[in-house]
């Protein structure tokens, strides 16, 4: 769906532009115009209907239907509006499936558009209330992964995507095709999230291989393992080693011996065990899959819940803050019926959601045993 019917042309003029049903194509025509508010609240709301009704349909097609998967950026104003209206009007009809995003960051030194960090806040906002568990992205530590790792010179979006895409599909994989260890979204959800609003993942894929170039020699486990626990792999602009992993999933695809992925997993925790909170034990779950991705002998995908992705929040904070206390662009919004209330919240939403990550990092296993300590010594006073 978009509010501006250009860049649906394109995909229905495209190489998969016969996959799709022609009348699952849901586009207004005036745009949002990189404003959330317009996405949300007026533009997005008129449309919302015709949207719902095409998730109707395809959801009563489904014979066990999962959940959601919703692939938007936050930075413009149709994805981060829009999307978010969608996510929290599916909320409201299927409140016990899962909603699963695919949430594109605004990057740290590439902006598209001004009023970025006002949009992604006002989405973030909605995202901890609403999604289950978000995949967090952002353009340039994909392009930096096509740069380095891929060897491109000139990444398009379309290599950027195909990153996306392979993570989508580890994913999914294991509802798809059958294998020795499974897992699904609600088994993910379970193992990954401590804490309910903290559920904004980091994701990495490996081997990394470039569009038409993919390699044929033989990978091993202990490869893959590697390279998918490795910070360059990262496909956000936040840095593991900044922080420490609460959770983590590995999903492995490929014909391997449990056993093998086991130990490569304990081995990794064991290596770096500052990297992981000690209070959370064995915080690594694995999935194996039987079926590898084409043209691969075996991949696997990462799923990281670290609290380092507060980088990613606090340099959206950070931007907000300054537009806002000069009340910046503000009439665009408030224009389109907003108060400036929500924006306040948004921020102290997103401030208090840093602030959870950073607890939790600082958090040690034995605060429990001083606590209980203290009490005893003043029960004897």
């Amino acid at each position: 769906m978009d509010l501006e019917p250009g860049t649906m042309d394109s995909v229905r003029t495209g190489p998969y532009g016969q996959i799709f049903r022609p009348d699952n194509f849901v586009f207004g025509q005036s745009g949002a115009g990189n404003n959330w508010a317009k996405g949300h609240y007026t533009e997005g709301a008129e449309l919302i209907d015709s949207v719902l009704d095409v998730v109707r349909k395809e959801a009563e097609n489904c014979d066990c239907l999962q959940g959601f998967q919703v692939c938007h950026s936050l930075g413009g104003g149709t994805g981060s509006g829009m999307g978010t209206l969608l996510i929290s009007k599916i909320r409201e009809e299927y409140p016990d499936r899962m909603m699963l995003t695919f949430s594109v960051f605004p990057s740290p030194k590439v902006s598209d558009t001004v009023v970025e960090p006002y949009n992604a806040t006002l989405s973030v906002h909605q995202l901890v209330e609403n999604a289950d568990e978000c995949m967090v992205l952002d353009n340039e530590a994909l392009y930096d992964i096509c740069f380095r790792t891929l060897k491109l010179t000139t990444p398009s979006f379309g290599d950027l995507n195909h990153l996306i895409s392979a993570t989508m599909s580890g994913v999914t994989c294991c509802l798809r095709f059958p294998g020795q260890l499974n897992s699904d979204l609600r088994k993910l959800a379970v193992n990954l999230i401590p804490f309910p609003r903290l559920h904004f993942f980091m994701v990495g894929f490996a081997p990394l291989t470039s569009r038409g170039s993919q390699q044929y020699r033989a990978l091993t486990v202990p490869e893959l393992t590697q390279q998918m626990w490795d910070a360059k792999n990262m496909m956000c602009a936040a840095d593991p080693r900044h922080g420490r992993y609460l959770t983590a999933s590995a999903m492995f695809r490929g014909k391997m011996s449990t056993k093998e992925v086991d130990e490569q997993m304990i081995n990794v925790q064991n290596k770096n065990s500052s990297y992981f909170v000690e209070w959370i034990p064995n915080n690594v779950k694995s999935s194996v899959c039987d079926i590898p991705p084409r043209g691969l002998s075996m991949a696997s995908t990462f799923i990281g819940n670290s609290t380092s992705i507060q980088e990613m929040f606090r340099r959206v904070s950070e931007q907000f803050t300054a537009m806002f206390r000069r009340k910046a662009f503000l009439h665009w919004y408030t224009g389109e019926g907003m108060d400036e209330m929500e924006f306040t919240e948004a921020e102290s939403n997103m401030n208090d959601l840093v602030s959870e990550y950073q607890q939790y990092q600082d958090a040690t296993a034995d605060e429990e045993e001083y606590e209980d300590e203290e009490e005893v010594q003043a029960d004897d006073m």
